[in-house]
């Protein structure tokens, strides 16, 4: 009786580690989509462009170029994939209008900021 009893709390013990792995797995995209912080960006070129920093629903620029029109600070707009440029020297200097989240081989994962016809920066975490 008791090594029936044995077997079923194995089995129970089983289940359980496959709920507690499918849901931590389940949870794994919604983690992976956080953007908030602070993102080393490089232009096309693979040269520093500067710093992008991401908190709620604002953002903040500074460009590596001392001068550059493109550094300061603007408003967002959060997407499952990425975030919207809603204002900001980035959106009307450089025309950056929308960060992309993408998997990356070195960091995990980096931010594609794009105009409408092409990719402008890569950024990754700092």
């Amino acid at each position: 009786m008791k090594a029936r009893l044995a077997a079923f709390t194995l089995c129970a013990m089983r289940r359980i580690a496959l709920a507690t792995t499918l849901l931590a797995l389940s949870a794994a995209p919604a983690l992976a989509q956080n953007f908030e912080g602070n993102w080393g960006c490089r232009d096309a070129t693979a040269n520093k462009a500067g710093i992008l920093t991401i908190y709620g629903s604002v953002f903040g620029f500074a460009s590596h170029t001392p001068g550059d029109s493109a550094s300061g600070t603007g408003t967002l707009t959060r997407y499952q994939d990425g975030v919207g440029f809603n204002d900001g020297n980035l959106r009307t200097q450089k025309n950056i209008q929308a960060g992309r989240v993408i998997p990356d081989p070195n960091w995990g994962t980096a931010i594609q900021l794009e105009t409408s016809d092409t990719i402008a920066m890569l950024c990754t975490p700092r």
